[in-house]
């Protein structure tokens, strides 16, 4: 119930703080997949990028948010356990791809089936709270 002397700005706050509860502190999913899959979040995150399509050192640089160097401590390891390659990028001898491999491919889909999985206060939700939750969450990512 909201507070009727409360202002558009608080109750927007007011939410806006549940919704970063739910989502990284009560049904926060990385320490799950992290202990699934054996390795940190940041491996797990450049893993399920490379996944989608292979990128280049540079891109998987620029998406991870992180330097060179640390990227390529993190694709080394990945490397390392058979989850990706790093190859010379055909076109330029100067730039290295990564791709993913058949086992990281099930691994990034495990990371992804643990990372997507609904709390089930939300599955506990009506079919029309529901619809009502996704029309509302749409509304707000199309910021």
């Amino acid at each position: 119930m909201t507070d009727p002397g409360a202002d558009d700005h608080e109750i927007a706050t007011r939410v806006w703080a549940r919704m970063r509860a739910l989502v990284l502190d009560r049904h926060e999913r990385r320490r799950e997949v992290c202990e699934a899959l054996g390795m940190s979040f940041i491996k797990v995150k450049a893993l399920r990028r490379v996944a989608v399509r292979p990128l280049t050192m540079s891109e998987l640089t620029e998406q991870l948010n992180t330097d060179r160097p640390y990227t390529t401590h993190v694709v080394d390891e990945l490397v390392r356990r058979g989850l990706v390659l790093r190859e010379p990028h055909p076109e330029d001898r100067r730039s290295r791809v990564v791709t993913v491999t058949a086992p990281g491919a099930v691994a990034a889909l495990e990371a992804e089936r643990i990372l997507g999985e609904p709390p089930k206060s939300m599955l506990a939700l009506s079919s029309a709270e529901l619809a009502e939750l996704d029309r509302l969450t749409a509304q707000i990512a199309d910021d």
